[in-house]
């Protein structure tokens, strides 16, 4: 086969050598199982938190329901909250962001994953190398440089058309929506430069102890700088 063909056809289901799922999502459900190569980047625009949102509705991360009560208006909140916090965090500290996203899938390769692109290569890197020492609460975050570069050939298609048979379990990614007021706030006006912090102050950043994963209401959260797990 000549260079011109494999080139064309890499990333794709024709490709039989690399993965076609983990260069277009940057997960894969088969993980290190998987019979095709996952060639991660050396150098990227959009970073992988693996599993960072923990959604109080979803029974594969609270199967003890921590749902509770939570009304979809609590719920919605709930994620606005985490992702004000995260956007803000990330682009205060690394760089303009272009685009992020936080998928609603179940299975254990998507869920809870939050995809972030940079406007720079140079801000991804430097957050993947930061954020690999730092928890959010009370777990320690895993970033990593991801492959993703356009989410339209990501998401299921499906799933925006409000047609997907799959459900949660679906391969592709099903990201979960802001509210309106929220997306004006975050990426209005071509984002002005000066970015005020998020409005709520339960931020989770460098919560290690007791920390717990956070259903959206409850006590305030105590936590020490080395990580001991002290009230």
């Amino acid at each position: 086969m000549g260079s011109e063909y494999l080139a064309s056809i890499f990333g794709t289901e024709k490709d039989k050598v690399n993965c076609s799922f983990y260069y277009k999502i940057g997960a894969c459900r088969h993980g290190d199982r998987c019979s095709r190569l996952h060639n991660k980047p050396t150098f990227s625009q959009t970073i992988l938190l693996v599993g960072t949102y923990r959604n109080p509705a979803n029974p594969t991360q609270f199967p003890e329901g921590l749902k509770g009560d939570m009304t979809e208006d609590e719920l919605q909140e709930h994620f606005d909250n985490f992702f004000e916090d995260m956007f803000t965090e990330l682009e205060s500290k690394y760089g303009e962001i272009e685009e992020m996203n936080v998928c609603d899938n179940l299975g254990d390769h998507l869920v809870g994953n939050v995809y972030c692109q940079f406007v720079e290569e140079e801000a991804a890197e430097k957050a993947v190398t930061q954020l690999n020492n730092r928890w959010y609460e009370g777990r320690p975050i895993m970033a990593e440089l991801s492959p993703v570069t356009d989410f339209r050939e990501a998401c299921c298609r499906q799933y925006e058309m409000g047609e997907c048979t799959r459900g949660g379990f679906c391969n592709f990614m099903h990201l979960k929506p802001i509210s309106r007021d929220l997306r004006r706030r975050l990426y209005g006006k071509r984002r002005r430069r000066a970015r005020t912090p998020p409005r709520h102050r339960d931020r989770g950043f460098d919560r290690r102890g007791g920390g717990g994963g956070g259903g959206g209401g409850g006590g305030r959260r105590h936590y020490d700088d080395d990580g001991g797990g002290r009230y």
